[in-house]
């Protein structure tokens, strides 16, 4: 098993991402991963560079406790992490399984400790440094989270984030437990808490508001160290932070490398899309489809010029292709240029009078057209056939 040193060396960058899809995102409603699925899906993960991968529950036991386990043992580059209550016996389970780090939750906000767990400010803190300390006596690598951290009052958590340090924990999870999150109060409150305590940071965020990847951005200005991710950004409720939209937020916002192979993402996302029944929608960034499709006339007849005026980075670099679209909303330029690559050179007259009979047939038929069918107008038009007839 690694030593809490090699875990360091693996997790050494200014951003590291901890992928929770086998944990967190198998805790969205409905979907259930088989065991030789997480197994799959541990494997593109580290093929994909990411740093750390939480790979389930070990207290759950069963098959859960098996495929951590396996998990564990699968010679993987990344470090392999085990979620567990602030509970001896769970952390022991985690122990069994031979992963070297552990994240150990426990509610931090007065809404949680009185209303759910029911307990008093100091227990949550008893046991915050009894179960850490356990963990730090077998030598593992030891996130402390603050579950509901978002709603907690500040001067506690640092209190919460305090003990755990002192008792060995080397980062504090600060969980957006339900979503309510802003990026702005996200901001202020990890860098105070990075100021006065003195912890590495993991940003761990819902989308419940829409604003799960803007908070973990938020977070990493604020000097988080690390991002808390599933794929496609699945979850409870409205899902976590999307991995491949923090990636690609972190490298073209912020400037900040990663780590992940980005040509790796897309077949990451379609095996994990296919193993929890989850479509990727059209317009999902870095995946869908619709990523580089143009039919407006203004956009696609600056796509044509260069692609910069209306991309914001290259469909290659995440393995996808431009599509321009020939339908309603398309400029005399598309058509132009679709013609061309069949030999055909469209005159200013011709172009505009085929656009009519394209704006046409695209409303009639309620969907864009093909090139072929393209051609078929042009046809019809040269011909001097009264393609429609109104």
């Amino acid at each position: 098993m690694r030593t809490k040193e090699d875990v360091l060396k693996i997790l050494d960058r200014r951003v590291v991402v901890c992928d929770t899809t086998l944990r967190d995102g198998e805790q969205t409603a409905g979907i259930v991963f088989a065991n030789l699925e997480k197994y799959k899906i541990a494997q593109m993960l580290d093929d994909a560079g990411v740093q750390q991968i939480e790979a389930g529950i070990p207290a759950m036991g069963g098959d859960e406790k098996t495929a951590v386990k396996h998990i564990a043992h699968m010679g993987l580059n990344a470090s392999v992490l085990g979620w567990n209550r602030a509970d001896i016996q769970d952390i022991n389970d985690s122990i069994d399984c031979d992963v070297d780090s552990v994240a150990i939750s426990l509610s931090s906000s007065d809404i949680h400790i009185q209303n759910k767990i029911k307990k008093s400010r100091e227990w949550v803190l008893n046991k915050v440094s009894e179960s850490v300390q356990h963990a730090a006596d077998h030598g593992l690598y030891i996130s402390c989270n603050a579950e509901d951290a978002s709603r907690a009052d500040l001067d506690f958590l640092i209190q919460f984030a305090k003990t755990a340090k002192e008792a060995g924990a080397l980062r504090l999870r600060y969980c957006d437990t339900i979503g309510r999150e802003d990026p702005f109060t996200a901001y202020d409150r990890v860098k105070k808490i990075i100021d006065v305590v003195g912890i590495d940071i993991e940003m761990h965020t819902h989308n419940d508001f829409g604003m799960a990847n803007a908070n973990t951005l938020a977070g990493v200005k604020a000097g988080a160290k690390f991002v808390s991710t599933t794929v496609m950004g699945i979850g409870e409720r409205s899902g976590n932070t999307a991995l491949e939209e923090i990636v690609m937020a972190c490298k073209h916002l912020l400037n900040i490398d990663t780590g992940i192979h980005l040509l790796k993402m897309k077949p990451l996302a379609e095996f994990v899309s296919l193993a929890s029944g989850r479509p990727i929608y059209v317009s999902k960034p870095f995946l869908g489809s619709n990523c580089f499709a143009h039919e407006a006339g203004i956009h696609t007849d600056g796509i044509i010029k260069d692609h910069k005026n209306y991309e914001p980075y290259g469909p290659e670099e995440v393995g996808l292709q431009r599509q321009i679209v020939i339908g309603k909303h398309s400029g005399r330029s598309t058509l132009v240029a679709d013609l061309s690559t069949r030999g055909i050179k469209l005159d200013d007259d011709t172009a505009a009078l085929l656009l009519e009979n394209v704006r046409i047939a695209s409303i009639s038929m309620k969907r864009p057209l093909t090139s072929d069918e393209l051609l078929y107008l042009y046809n019809d038009l040269i011909k001097g056939a009264n393609t429609f007839d109104r």
